[in-house]
């Protein structure tokens, strides 16, 4: 944390000026200093997605057009060294995106893009001055191609209709580009400014009405070589591990119970390690409703259980998909 006191000292001197007036723009510049030991992008606090259902069949040359709104909102935990105390975030994220299901060599694979828009809010306390920092633009474009590698061939609307739900075993690879705005002048930025991929491996298994699900994957990231006037930020690999168990009362009427858990994704600047190592525990529930001609909606709501060197963040969601 050497680099992250020595800016803190640079920016916020613990002299006042004789006028007794606080310097606002030190302060600030102090407060966007906490972003950075929590993310390099105001997005990727919503990395860690809940998802249900990610790999369950559907019928190929299916297409979903789904548009969201997510509204993260808690405290962000730091080293209790640096003079800055009750930070806290409000991220609202809205989303459009397209999925498409198509064949693969006789399996069941499909593609997806999605292209959100952020705004979020940070303050806190800097040596007892109160600040305020705001972000808001276009995020980065999030890709994802998934195929299922065994218990869901590639089936036509009516075949697959003709066919009751199996064991599936899938993979996934998905893709964040640096596409966003960002400004390497602030240390809060909506984009990351780098590539970020996360492989995946997930089964889904069908017990009656009811359905479990497990998912193992890993975030990769490559480094961001112009972070805050020319640094160089790196990440290690974020392992991430998701559990769902869910009831389907009806087609398209279901009830998931999710827990995720992440670990690793240590950051280091020009080299130097921050000791950052990640290890959160997150659960939350999603319920998902048809409301007919193609639509359905889905609410979803998690917050965190542990967290170290984490936020201690609540989320809500509402999404609108309609198929055809």
């Amino acid at each position: 944390m050497r680099w992250l006191r020595k800016l803190l000292r640079k920016n916020c001197p613990t002299a006042r000026p004789q006028t007794g007036r606080r310097d606002w723009s030190k302060v600030a510049t102090a407060l966007t200093i906490i972003a950075a030991g929590v993310s390099s992008g105001i997005g990727s606090a919503c990395a860690q997605d809940l998802e249900p259902r990610a790999y369950s069949a559907s019928p190929i040359g299916t297409n979903f057009l789904v548009s969201g709104y997510t509204r993260t909102t808690g405290g962000i935990s730091l080293d209790p060294s640096l003079p800055i105390t009750g930070v806290r975030g409000t991220i609202d994220s809205a989303t459009l995106g397209y999925d498409r299901t198509f064949d693969l060599a006789g399996r069941s694979a499909s593609v997806a893009i999605q292209l959100p828009y952020v705004h979020g809010d940070f303050t806190g306390q800097v040596e007892e001055q109160s600040s305020h920092v705001s972000r808001s633009g276009l995020g980065d474009l999030r890709m994802r191609f998934a195929v299922n590698l065994f218990g869901a061939p590639a089936l036509t609307p009516a075949e697959f209709q003709q066919r009751p739900p199996t064991t599936t075993l899938g993979t996934s690879l998905t893709i964040i580009a640096p596409t966003g705005e960002y400004n390497p002048q602030r240390l809060i930025n909506i984009s990351s400014n780098r590539f970020a991929f996360k492989p995946e491996l997930g089964v889904s298994q069908p017990l009656g009405d009811w359905f479990v699900e497990a998912y193992a994957g890993a975030w990769v990231f490559t480094n961001n070589g112009d972070f805050f006037g020319g640094h160089v930020r790196s990440q290690a690999p974020l392992w991430a591990f998701q559990a769902h168990a869910g009831y389907n009362f009806r087609p398209g009427l279901w009830l998931a119970a999710d827990a995720t858990y992440y670990t690793g994704g240590e950051t280091s600047i020009d080299g130097a390690a921050k000791h950052d190592t990640l290890a959160t525990s997150r659960y939350g529930l999603t319920l998902s409703v048809p409301i007919g001609a193609g639509f359905s909606a889905k609410l979803a709501w998690s917050t965190w259980l542990r967290a170290r060197n984490g936020g201690t963040f609540q989320t809500i969601g509402v999404a609108l998909q309609f198929r055809w």
